[in-house]
């Protein structure tokens, strides 16, 4: 790392105002235990893990900001990374920009992860902060896709749907977060794109600026369906195993 890129200032901000459905009734998606440990306390914690990350902004639930503040109290977290907690919107989208709202000045890189990722490995985050620091308006990880994909003219009700086309494969890739960003670049994005997308860094390409891959990683699954949470506890205990996590 060059000492140019040592004078970066990077935050990450984590949206965790969902409701995660698909896990079933009860907390909201973020605020499930793994490990004993809510989701949201271990996603704050890979990001704090690295050490180019100084302030995490969480965007709490629009009526929860108090409730999530008093929860990531009760955990520790390394005392060189700030904390701050805001409360959402109705969308993530929303929920990101308001994120980006309360960010102090100062800071060159914005990190935009999941709260369901709670496992991202310390190596990814920082993989994705160096991309950016080198020049990279965007940069997100991914992974190859072990399945073949296809395309389908959509049917409702289980009706069988025709496959219209079969992508190649080698040039697809799974995106994971953290997702990284130039701060002035994420911000213009926010204020220009106004319609859904499914991730921050459609929003860079909709301004016609390059987005880059870097590897992910395996163990950044997104928790999403209750065998994705027994995956996640598997995961852990390998890591207690393994390295005393």
């Amino acid at each position: 790392m060059s000492d140019e890129s040592r004078s970066f200032r990077t935050a990450a901000v984590i949206p965790a105002a969902g409701r995660g459905v698909r896990l079933g009734p009860g907390a909201p998606k973020a605020l499930r235990a793994l490990n004993g440990t809510p989701m949201l306390v271990h996603a704050v914690r890979a990001m704090a893990a690295s050490r180019s990350v100084s302030l995490v902004i969480v965007v709490a639930p629009p009526d929860g900001a108090t409730e999530v503040k008093n929860l990531l109290a009760e955990h520790a977290l390394p005392d060189r990374t700030d904390l701050l907690v805001v409360p959402g919107g109705e969308s993530r989208q929303e929920s990101v920009k308001l994120g980006l709202d309360a960010l102090p000045p100062g800071f060159d890189v914005v990190l935009v992860h999941d709260a369901a990722r709670p496992l991202v490995p310390v190596d990814t985050v920082d993989a994705v902060i160096e991309a950016v620091r080198d020049g990279a308006p965007a940069v997100v990880p991914a992974l190859p896709l072990a399945d073949t994909v296809k395309q389908v003219e959509p049917r409702t009700g289980g009706s069988p749907e025709p496959v219209v086309a079969t992508p190649e494969r080698s040039r697809l890739r799974a995106v994971q977060t953290p997702q990284g960003f130039d701060h002035a670049t994420l911000v213009r994005a926010h204020e220009s794109v106004t319609e859904n997308v499914t991730d921050d860094a459609s929003m860079i390409e909709q301004l016609g600026l390059p987005v880059v891959v870097v590897p992910g990683h395996e163990e950044a699954f997104k928790v999403t369906r209750p065998l994705d949470l027994v995956l996640a506890e598997a995961v852990l205990a390998r890591r207690r195993a393994n390295d005393g996590f």
